[in-house]
């Protein structure tokens, strides 16, 4: 728990999304709304993205205090010298998944022979390849198809058997909306190791380490808000923007709610040498960086 500052005037914090805002960013939204940065002595400027490639490469370059990314991309960046470091998590599981009709393959086994849809190769290829071989099947007994990111609609129309890069608190309500049901086979449960989908960067040479404290602090609190009572959270998080209050939105945040870090400084370095070892292995970095390179904890 913070305490409220004086009255005096708000350390400017700037801090770019990785998307437009959606249930992921539900305790930054909650502890603006509530007033927490204020309390905290902070005016918080949020900054969605116009490539979703920016904000590693903006806070790097100190143009930003602090952005949202993805663990499984700060190898990535790190492998290519770019200066950033996890300071801390916003969800702090795994939100992508496989995701196939509630009728259709019952076990990942059953995906040998079919067609998987992707959007992204790379990292989201890695995953699938992991999940696949983890239950029996090779990567080249699957026919993977780039559908651009309309994952929902190609597997609704049976363009595809399965979709890779869904993520389980959205995808499965846009099916809904299309009149389908689905259903999600998860990487933390088919041989990937574990690891947190959106993380706090900084510059390890820039960071002001004060300001991202009690900015962490702030959704801290606002994250234990959101756990004791989702109902009158949502209620907050909803009247931040008149796009937010919709039925998907409202679908997605009971299934991100379980998700989100209620301690945001928390770090598991043996999760991150597991996730790191991963990406070596599967050829996407040269050698899993020390923990102490990529991910710092603040408290």
């Amino acid at each position: 728990m913070f305490l409220a500052l004086p009255a005096q005037a708000a350390d400017r914090f700037t801090v770019m999304l990785d998307w437009f805002v959606n249930p992921d960013h539900a305790p930054i939204i909650v502890a603006e709304r509530r007033g927490y940065f204020r309390d905290a002595g902070l005016e918080v400027d949020l900054i969605p993205p116009a490539d979703p490639s920016d904000p590693p490469k903006m806070v790097a370059a100190g143009q930003v205090d602090l952005a949202l990314g993805y663990q499984p991309q700060l190898y990535l960046q790190h492998a290519g010298g770019l200066a950033v470091v996890r300071v801390g998590a916003l969800v702090n599981d795994p939100l992508y998944c496989v995701m196939v009709k509630a009728d259709g393959p019952a076990t990942l086994a059953d995906l040998a022979g079919k067609r998987i849809g992707f959007s992204v190769p790379g990292i989201e290829e890695a995953i699938l390849h992991q999940m696949l071989r983890s239950n029996g099947v090779t990567p080249d007994e699957v026919e993977q198809i780039n559908v651009n990111f309309a994952l929902t609609t190609a597997l609704a129309s049976g363009q595809v058997d399965a979709v890779s890069g869904a993520f389980r608190n959205f995808e499965p309500h846009q099916m809904a909306g299309l009149g389908e049901k689905a259903r999600c086979f998860l990487p933390e449960e088919n041989g990937v190791p574990d690891y947190d989908e959106l993380v706090y960067l900084a510059n390890p040479q820039r960071m002001d380490r004060d300001r991202i404290t009690r900015f962490l602090d702030a959704t801290a609190h606002a994250a234990r808000d959101i756990a004791a009572d989702p109902a009158g959270t949502w209620a907050d998080f909803k009247a931040y923007a008149p796009e937010l209050d919709d039925a998907l939105n409202a679908a997605a945040w009971s299934d991100t709610v379980p998700h989100l870090a209620q301690d945001p400084f928390a770090l598991d370095p043996a999760r991150y040498a597991a996730f790191g070892s991963f990406m070596a292995q599967a050829g996407l970095i040269p050698a899993a960086p020390p923990v102490g390179e990529i991910a710092v904890s603040l408290r």
